[in-house]
């Protein structure tokens, strides 16, 4: 509920510092007893029932009255840490003209998942999933010398991305909420530089979801083009989530799927005898590993998986690997049956950018796509192997046979692969597949790897010269040399935070919202709003409370006690205060904190209560 230089309550909604009172019965909050039939995760129920959210289309929400005061509040304190930051606040239209996603060919990649549409002079356009190609072409036109950087600048806008299937309510949907940031230098290194621009954003990221009061781990994710620990991800941990993070419980290190390196391990020699003659099996309409060994009678680990990439340029920071002295067209790479391959370590392990292969392409170069064994780096030119350590070891393996429709049960690495086992440019035994929970840790001998999920909510990486090369920005040096400026990518999703608080912090009655983002601080609750007494007692509490920077609902609703009391545990506010007969008969108010969920909560005396309504919102 502090603010990051750790003084007391300052989360107002205005900007003197005071706090806000409202009255339900002058707002919209539609409260729902039941959630919506396309409801599955937590926050997507308790948003709906809680009248915050309400569906437009597939993927499209209005929010109301009390998301939006959620969503302002956390776009305050995103305010306030990009500006100490060093980053300014612009806005950018949602609109992006086709001729910039020309320019950097992002279009293709994105496909259907691009949103556009066509003036009446046939132009077309974009809605904007993110805004690399406009800030880029806007500092291209605005900027000439390297005296302008550094320069970073960031906006809290709509954008729209065409889920092909939104889900999840805000946490998969088409139309979202994003604060976006981007950084200008010169060089990566030094005082203006990349590093240190990214640097002062990850201090700014992890202040932000503390302040927010949010449960997250950041965590290492695959670098950007600049190469080296160029990315990070802030989740928030939650059980309900849809990423897998990877932790070492002795070091901290911690990583998503893609990015978490695995610690050491054993290698096969390639010498170990054979288990017996390779012999083919016919595998007809089996489509995956799980299938094949069932049929086969192997289990997935005694499996090997080949998977084929074709090189499509250098990855830069890294050193190449050659085949024959020639870059390579295709790279296959072994794992165990029951391990993934990691596309992105197989393009930092080979030094090269790939994509999985155009099926039509590979089986023209002689791969039998879906029955590929590590033998092909013998009949198809310019193949180079990796193979997993895990991979390599010896025993009883079983494997595509080359050709479709077909396996082989006491694969031999010696005996079927032969010679370019021993050349390091054919062949490489290296960590290729995704870490899983009980590999080694990476960072601590003896320790083992652990499972977390996530909510990814913002994401920072090192863009480097890829959009300021393909637009044409650049600047004169102190040499008057033209240069590329490098660039940098921050982002957080403010509408998907939202939600990955509720996720995080809920219980079988609805919302319970950390103090800093809630949409009221306190509510109090009127037993008979229509009682001059109890009114009287309302605006006294919540003319002090709004004082001392609190926001206070009054819930002044003709309804009766119980609606009132479900309601309140539905929309989750984190401090109630009841006003009854009772009570005032003692001299006192009703005082329940939201999270505690025994009991009809105590009454504290009249005098007591707007300091105890702080004392628990700064504690």
């Amino acid at each position: 509920m502090s603010s990051s230089d750790g003084s007391k309550l300052s989360v107002g909604a205005r900007n003197d510092g005071r706090g806000v009172t409202h009255r339900w019965a002058e707002t919209l909050i539609p409260t729902a007893r039941e959630a919506p039939a396309d409801a599955e995760t937590p926050s997507h129920i308790w948003l709906v029932r809680g009248g915050y959210i309400r569906k437009v289309a597939a993927g499209v929400y209005d929010y109301l009255p009390l998301a939006w005061r959620v969503l302002q509040k956390i776009s305050a304190i995103v305010r306030e840490e990009m500006d100490g930051a060093g980053s300014r606040e612009l806005f950018m239209p949602v609109f992006v003209p086709m001729e910039f996603y020309n320019e950097t060919k992002r279009h293709e990649a994105y496909g259907d998942l691009l949103f556009t549409v066509k003036d009446r002079k046939g132009n077309v356009a974009a809605l904007g999933p993110t805004h690399e190609e406009t800030i880029t072409e806007m500092v291209r036109g605005s900027i000439t010398s390297y005296k302008q950087l550094p320069l970073g600048l960031y906006q809290i806008q709509t954008k729209f991305r065409d889920e092909a299937r939104p889900r999840a309510g805000l946490l998969r949907c088409r139309e979202f909420i994003m604060k976006d940031a981007y950084s200008f230098h010169l060089e990566v290194e030094g005082v203006g530089g990349l590093n240190e621009a990214y640097d002062a954003m990850y201090k700014a990221y992890s202040n932000t979801f503390r302040r927010c009061g949010l449960d997250y781990s950041a965590v290492e994710a695959e670098s950007g083009p600049i190469g080296g620990s160029a990315s990070h991800e802030f989740m928030v941990n939650c059980e309900s989530g849809e990423d897998t993070i990877l932790k070492c419980p002795a070091s901290g290190y911690a990583a998503n799927v893609e990015k978490c390196e695995i610690g050491e391990r054993a290698k096969g020699t390639f010498q170990e005898p054979a288990t017996g003659e390779l012999t083919e099996v016919h595998t007809p309409n089996l489509p995956g590993i799980e299938e094949v060994g069932k049929f086969m009678k192997v289990k997935p680990d005694r499996m090997l998986k080949t998977i084929v990439f074709q090189v499509i340029g250098a990855a830069p920071g890294t050193t190449q690997m050659m085949v024959g002295g020639k870059q390579p067209a295709w790279i296959i790479a072994c794992v165990k049956g029951d391990h993934d391959v990691n596309e992105g370590k197989v393009k930092h392990t080979s030094g090269w950018q790939v994509a999985l292969a155009d099926e039509k392409a590979a089986k023209a170069a002689g791969f039998a796509i879906g029955y590929v064994s590590p033998r092909t780096v013998n009949t198809v030119p310019g193949t180079l192997l990796l193979v997993d350590n895990d991979a390599s070891m010896g025993g009883f393996w079983a494997t595509g046979a080359d050709k479709p429709d077909h396996h082989v049960k006491h694969f031999n690495w010696r005996r079927d692969v032969g010679g370019k086992l021993d050349d390091p440019s054919y062949v490489k035994v290296a960590d290729i597949r995704n870490a899983m929970a009980g590999d080694p840790s990476p960072r601590a001998a003896g320790a083992t790897l652990v499972a977390a999920r996530g909510i990814e909510v913002g994401h920072i990486f090192k863009l480097g010269t890829k959009y300021s090369d393909a637009m044409g920005l650049g600047v004169l040096d102190d040499k008057q040399q033209k240069r590329s400026v490098i660039m940098g990518c921050y982002g957080i999703g403010v509408s998907r935070t939202m939600a990955a608080c509720v996720e995080m912090s809920h219980d079988a009655n609805g919302i319970i919202w950390p103090a800093a983002i809630a949409p009221y601080h306190v509510l109090i609750t009127l037993m008979r709003p229509e009682d001059a007494k109890q009114q009287e007692v309302a605006r006294d509490l919540s003319k002090q409370l709004n004082e001392a920077g609190v926001d206070v609902l009054i819930d002044d609703r003709d309804e009766r006690p119980g609606v009132k009391f479900k309601d309140a545990d539905i929309v989750g506010i984190p401090v109630r205060l009841t006003i009854g007969d009772k009570a005032l008969e003692q001299g006192g108010v009703e005082f329940k904190m939201r999270k505690d969920t025994q009991g009809k909560g105590e009454v504290v005396a009249m005098g007591d209560a707007v300091g105890r309504c702080i004392a628990a919102l700064n504690g």
